[in-house]
């Protein structure tokens, strides 16, 4: 459950279950023992988890299962609520103790409560096993845990630790791996991807890590979660020039009036976002900007919501999400006064989430007639020769996609073709393989 960083935490599970003897079972079969890795980082997401919890216990009563444990960040936040008031839960362990993972089911199967949460940092100093679940041509790669940055609206820090890159010999043997398997994308991600290889190196290196990575034989790489003024000149450099790192930065930025900017604790003001913006599409061409927002934060009045909603239409971001500000328990921003109402939040986010629409429509149509580089996700279910794809500004699973049809032709996942775009949307692509 949870974010790509959570989801690596559970390929290095099962990768460390498989090696122990365990059969790894589809989601759909009936299996002895479940883990659910849970996030417990917003409101929604922890919700969502006690859910699941809740419905997956009914399978002891059902089916087969035997033991449910109970893994992640939730777990590391709560482990003692959890345990006390759903008796179901046979065992958790926290984000620092994924290598316990066989020994907890073990204690569990026979009888014991197992409850191992102590330091979230755990140690990824070096290439573990991993059973992969994305689909068969794309994966992530954690360069990074932690969070050093702390963000006032953010629990982050504290419950996955301070921010510790991986080793760059590790991070490449990984990556060979990966792309050993048959994937044709590897993404970057971290909870600060521009913070990489500062705590070990002495300055950041993902520029370096970049050039590393660009020659292990992907197609595509990818890099997720950057921070604004984490940029160097250097990175900007490497990103423009090779030619199999994607043309697209995921660029959090949350908002731009400098008042909620300083009150969100976000090192660098709004005049320092605007040229970075300006920069990386002079210098990197054909850029795609992903960025997220966070409207209704403490202290948002009209006039500093207004400032963003101009920013907006003046950066023209191609992909853009918004969060409606959520007070976290234990974060300085859950505390803060000048509060904004929830209807508010929501007339704000639909103010926001409209004009990106309308932005987004009119950089598609620009595609129109043109030909654009898609690689295949794979066939559009019940619709002969029309398959599924994205361009590398898309991010698979959050951004937008291009339908296609193919000819007799045909496609497979992980080829990247050409296709002719004949249609567009607020969000996606609709076209032909090119000739």
């Amino acid at each position: 459950m949870g974010c790509s960083k959570n989801l690596v935490d559970s390929e290095i599970m099962l990768g460390l279950l498989s090696g122990a003897g365990y059969t790894v079972t589809p989601p759909d079969a009936e299996a002895e023992a479940v883990i659910i890795n849970t996030c417990g980082f917003i409101a929604p997401a922890k919700e969502e988890a006690i859910e699941t919890i809740l419905k997956t216990a009914r399978l002891k009563e059902e089916g087969s299962l035997k033991v449910l444990l109970v893994a992640g960040c939730l777990a590391q936040r709560y482990a003692g609520d959890l345990m006390a008031e759903i008796p179901e839960i046979d065992g958790v362990f926290g984000p620092g103790e994924i290598e316990s993972v066989a020994s907890c089911i073990e204690s569990a199967l026979a009888g014991g409560r197992p409850h191992l949460v102590g330091s979230p940092e755990y140690d990824y100093g070096r290439v573990m096993p991993r059973v992969l679940t994305t689909p068969q041509h794309w994966a992530y790669l954690k360069i990074a845990d932690g969070c050093g940055n702390r963000c006032s609206y953010c629990a982050i820090p504290g419950i996955r630790g301070g921010y510790r890159s991986r080793p760059m010999e590790v991070l490449e043997a990984e990556a060979a791996d990966l792309v050993g398997r048959g994937i044709k994308e590897i993404i970057l991600v971290a909870q600060d991807s521009t913070a990489y290889g500062f705590d070990i190196y002495g300055r950041p290196m993902l520029s370096e890590l970049l050039r590393r990575l660009s020659g292990k034989g992907a197609p595509w790489v990818r890099v997720m979660y950057c921070y604004p003024t984490g940029f160097t000149s250097d990175l900007i450099k490497v990103m423009g020039e090779k030619e199999n790192i994607c043309r697209y930065i995921d660029l959090p930025l949350q908002h731009i009036n400098d008042r909620i900017l300083k009150s969100m604790n976000r090192r660098g003001q709004s005049d320092e976002v605007r040229r970075l913006v300006y920069s990386l599409r002079e210098h990197i061409p054909g850029l795609t900007l992903r960025t997220t927002f966070i409207v209704g934060f403490p202290g948002e009045d009209e006039a500093r919501f207004e400032d963003l909603y101009r920013f907006v239409e003046e950066a023209r971001f191609e992909r853009m999400g918004v969060f409606k500000f959520s007070p976290e328990e234990g974060t300085a921003a859950a505390n803060m006064e000048d509060t904004v109402s929830d209807e508010v939040k929501e007339y704000r986010y639909d103010r926001l989430m409209t004009l990106q629409k309308e932005i987004s429509r009119s950089n598609n149509l620009l595609k129109v007639n043109t030909a654009v580089k898609v690689m295949v996700d794979g066939k559009k279910p019940g619709v002969s020769n029309f398959y599924i794809g994205r361009t590398e500004g898309d991010a698979p699973e959050i951004d937008g996609s291009v339908l296609f049809s193919s000819g007799p032709r045909g496609a497979f996942p992980g080829e990247i073709i050409s296709v002719r775009v004949t249609r567009a949307f607020d969000y996606g692509l609709r076209g032909v393989l090119a000739p």
